[in-house]
């Protein structure tokens, strides 16, 4: 969904939050009954056009919805308040880390997966704890990597991970959700656990156990050294 739809959804929300409450109220007027269902039916239709991908003709039924609802509250009819746009809008952080030496599919299919459950941050591993997990030297440079991962449309920021303590930029970030990859080495219970000690209890620890084909950086390099070398 582009983030025009994201907006056109977020009217949507706002629309049948306000039809909810004025359902509920028993001493309208029929005439003013028939105003409240027209603009469901107009939701209704605004509904049916975004799940098409025609956002402008769903915005142009929401607005109309809207413009409904809004000539009662300006009559006194019925009461409310239309949440902001930006409070609508907001989605969970989800948080991914990695080395991310060679992008590939892999890394692509984990950050679009990161990025359905929300704002995608990411945390980049540094040279010295890549080194350290991996036995070798990183072939790119870690400010070349966060490079490279803070241009990938699905991330909305990326930063360096911390030498000593790898839980440190999570509490920092303080997200919503934490996404792990399939081949990362600790298990969703054991960093729940970890985090909780820091205070952040209300977090959620998902794994993703599944995969495109065997991407790997070191599956990468053994091609290239098979191949050319």
């Amino acid at each position: 969904m582009t983030a025009q739809c994201d907006r056109v959804k977020a009217y949507i929300d706002n629309v049948e939050q306000v039809l909810q409450q004025a359902t509920a109220i028993r001493e309208l007027d029929p005439r003013h009954r028939y105003i409240i269902e027209l603009a469901r039916s107009y939701a209704s239709d605004a509904k049916y056009y975004l799940e098409k991908n025609d956002c402008f003709t769903s915005l142009a039924c929401i607005a109309y919805a809207e413009g409904l609802l809004d000539s009662l509250r300006y009559q006194n009819i019925i009461s409310f308040n239309w949440k902001p746009l930006s409070e609508l809008l907001k989605r969970p952080r989800v948080l991914v880390a990695g080395s991310f030496e060679f992008l590939h599919p892999g890394h692509i299919y984990l950050l679009k997966r990161a990025w359905e459950l929300g704002e995608v941050y990411v945390v980049v591993s540094r040279n010295r704890n890549f080194t350290r997990f991996k036995g070798r030297e990183p072939i790119m440079d870690e400010k070349e990597r966060l490079l490279i991962v803070e241009n990938v449309k699905y991330v909305s920021k990326a930063v360096m991970g911390d030498e000593e303590d790898f839980l440190k930029p999570i509490v920092e970030l303080k997200p919503d959700i934490v996404l792990l990859g399939p081949d990362q080495w600790i298990q969703p219970d054991e960093l729940k656990s970890l985090l909780e000690k820091k205070g952040l209890s209300n977090v959620r620890v998902e794994k993703l156990e599944s995969r495109i084909g065997e991407w790997s950086s070191s599956r990468i390099i053994e091609r290239i050294k098979n191949k050319y070398c």
